[in-house]
C-alpha cells in the first residue's frame, strides 16, 4: 500500500476511534446523570428534603423564609384530605398522572386542574418554578419514577411541608401557625380547607382573609374531602 492511502486509512481509522471514544464518555455521562436522579428519588423516600430550589431562590430573594418539617401522623388528617380533595381527587388511582383530568384540560383548552400531586411534588422538590417545555418534559419523566420509589403517603407528606402558602411560607406547619397560630395537628376542618383552598395562588389568597371566592372554593373542598373520606379514595395516603 502507498504511504499516502496507509495515511488515510490511519486518519479514518483514528477518526473512527476518536467517535467510539466520544460517544462512550456520552452514553457514561448520561448513565451516570441517570444513576444520581434515581438515587436522589430513592432517597426522597426516607430522607426530607432539607430545602428546594424555588425555596431557596425564595429565601435569597426574601432574605429567608419559614419553613419546618413536620410528620404526617402530626397533621390533622382532614388537611391532607383537603389539598388532595383540592389538587387532585383521584390520587390514590393514578400513578402519576390523571389522564381523564389531562384529557378534560386539552378540551377546556387549559391545563387547569391536569397537573398530579406527585407532578407538583416533582416539580418542587426536583425542578423549577416556570412555564417551559424543557421542565415539563422532565416533570413528565421523573414522575413515574417518583411513584415507583415513594408510597402515596410519602408523596403527601412532603408536599404539604414544600408547597407555598403564602409568600415566604412554606409547608403546613408554618402555614398554620401563619394564618391562624395553631399547631398542624389542631388544625380544624375549616381551616384545612382554607389552606387548601388558597393552592395553588397563595400569593394571591388568603387564608385568614378569605375572599368570595375562597370562601365558596372551601365550602367545595370540605365537601370533597368528606367525599374521598368515605369513598375510600383517601386510603391510599392514611394508612
Amino acid at each position: 500500500m502507498a504511504p499516502r492511502a496507509k495515511k488515510k486509512v490511519g486518519k479514518a481509522r483514528s477518526s473512527a476511534s476518536l467517535r467510539r471514544r466520544v460517544r462512550k464518555i456520552i452514553w457514561r455521562s448520561l448513565l451516570g446523570f441517570i444513576g444520581i436522579v434515581l438515587l436522589l428519588i430513592a432517597l426522597g423516600a426516607v430522607v426530607n428534603p432539607p430545602t428546594t430550589p424555588y425555596m431557596s431562590a425564595e429565601s435569597r430573594r426574601l432574605g429567608g423564609v419559614s419553613q419546618d418539617w413536620v410528620e404526617m401522623a402530626a397533621i390533622a388528617p382532614v388537611m391532607a384530605r383537603a389539598v388532595v380533595a383540592a389538587e387532585d381527587a383521584n390520587f390514590c388511582t393514578h400513578w402519576g398522572f390523571d389522564l381523564p383530568a389531562i384529557k378534560a384540560a386539552i378540551a377546556q383548552g387549559s391545563n387547569r386542574g391536569a397537573s398530579t400531586i406527585s407532578q407538583q411534588t416533582v416539580k418542587n422538590v426536583y425542578l423549577w418554578h416556570g412555564r417551559n417545555y424543557t421542565r415539563k418534559a422532565l416533570e413528565a419523566l421523573l414522575t413515574p419514577v417518583l411513584e415507583a420509589f415513594w408510597s402515596k403517603r410519602r408523596i403527601v407528606e412532603v408536599y404539604l411541608n414544600v408547597a407555598e402558602f403564602d409568600e415566604g411560607v412554606f409547608g403546613v406547619k408554618a402555614a398554620s401557625q401563619h394564618y391562624f397560630g395553631v399547631t398542624p395537628a389542631q388544625l380544624s376542618d375549616v381551616q384545612a380547607a382554607r389552606l387548601a383552598a388558597i393552592l395553588p395562588d397563595p400569593k394571591g389568597r388568603s387564608a385568614s382573609r378569605p375572599s368570595d371566592f375562597v370562601r365558596k372554593r372551601t365550602r367545595a373542598i370540605l365537601s370533597g374531602a368528606a367525599t374521598i373520606g368515605k369513598d375510600g379514595r383517601a386510603a391510599c395516603f392514611e394508612s
